[in-house]
């Protein structure tokens, strides 16, 4: 085959070559720009991981609960002829005095609390007297549930003997819910948890 023949022949293949490799080139940018684009899923906020509040476990001694109630207590009677105290020391002692015939007569009741799982405590009966009475105990928790004013959220339950004491029912101005989650008053150990709303602090919603 003659010289100048065969560098034509060259010339062609590697003309053709390097056609097909621009062809191959264009459809490969055509395919990634015309080609569906899969879609990515967002997970969306569930229960689980949308937060709505944030809750601490503050610790405190009996002495300032003690203060803390027997203020509440005597905010409670203002404007009324009534007069009781709470007591924290090895147990709960309400004092105070009930109506009997025409005058007043003094009584003492002792109560084990113990906390509920949702975090209200019921103050379980001991002991109780009123005055030199000889009455049942059931009587005498009538008397307080008749003539002693309680929050309420506090409830007077003669037939089972006790108070139930619905900590999480309490109305807070500043919209925070408490939970008892220890009271201990042998070894002093008080313990609430307060969950801090994020609409009081004027968010709405967070997520994590």
């Amino acid at each position: 085959m003659p010289k100048h023949q065969k560098k034509k022949n060259n010339w062609k293949a590697f003309f053709f070559w390097l056609l097909g490799l621009n062809v191959l080139t264009v459809l490969i940018i055509l395919a990634l720009v015309f080609w569906p684009v899969s879609e990515t899923e967002t997970p969306e906020p569930t229960e689980d991981n949308s937060v709505q509040s944030s809750e601490f476990t503050v610790r405190t001694s009996k002495e300032n609960v003690n203060q803390l109630v027997n203020a509440y207590i005597e905010k409670l009677l203002e404007n009324t002829s009534h007069e009781y105290s709470v007591s924290l020391e090895e147990d709960v002692e309400l004092r105070g005095e009930l109506p009997v015939f025409s005058s007043t007569v003094p009584v003492s009741v002792h109560l084990d609390p113990v906390v509920q799982d949702n975090g209200d405590v019921i103050l379980k009966q001991e002991s109780i007297s009123l005055g030199q009475l000889a009455l049942p105990n059931k009587k005498i928790m009538e008397y307080l549930k008749k003539y002693l004013p309680m929050p309420k959220w506090v409830t007077v339950d003669p037939s089972n003997e006790e108070i139930y004491v619905a900590v999480t029912d309490m109305e807070i101005r500043s919209n925070l819910n408490v939970r008892v989650e220890s009271f201990d008053l042998e070894t002093n150990n008080l313990a609430f948890n307060i969950e801090i709303p994020y609409q009081t602090l004027g968010i709405e919603k967070r997520f994590y």
